[in-house]
């Protein structure tokens, strides 16, 4: 990857919102190809992109987003268990403290 192109993924890595998709498409102009590159830092973990979702390396959803562009962010324990959820409406799941 070039200087120049790596500045421009940090930028947008440090720039970007959800909805994530729609921001990537409309705003940046980026290609689909280009998704995973972004979210990965996004998310600072190796993703992979299926169908407006994005998969952490246990194969867990880690984030939806709908064509409305509403969102779902998803965490998961070490056991793969999910303790947090937040959505685009801003409700909030904790399940880190109980």
């Amino acid at each position: 990857m070039n200087k120049k192109y790596e500045r421009y993924i940090s930028y947008i890595v440090d720039d970007i919102e959800s909805p994530y998709f729609i921001n990537m498409r409309d705003n940046y102009g980026l290609k689909q190809e280009e998704y995973e590159l972004v979210l990965s830092k996004v998310f600072n973990q190796p993703v992979v992109v299926r169908n407006y979702r994005v998969y952490d390396s246990n194969n867990n959803e880690i984030y939806f987003e709908g064509s409305d562009g509403s969102w779902v962010k998803y965490e998961y324990d070490d056991n793969g268990n999910l303790i947090y959820s937040e959505t685009s409406d801003g409700d909030i799941i904790d399940r880190r403290y109980e």
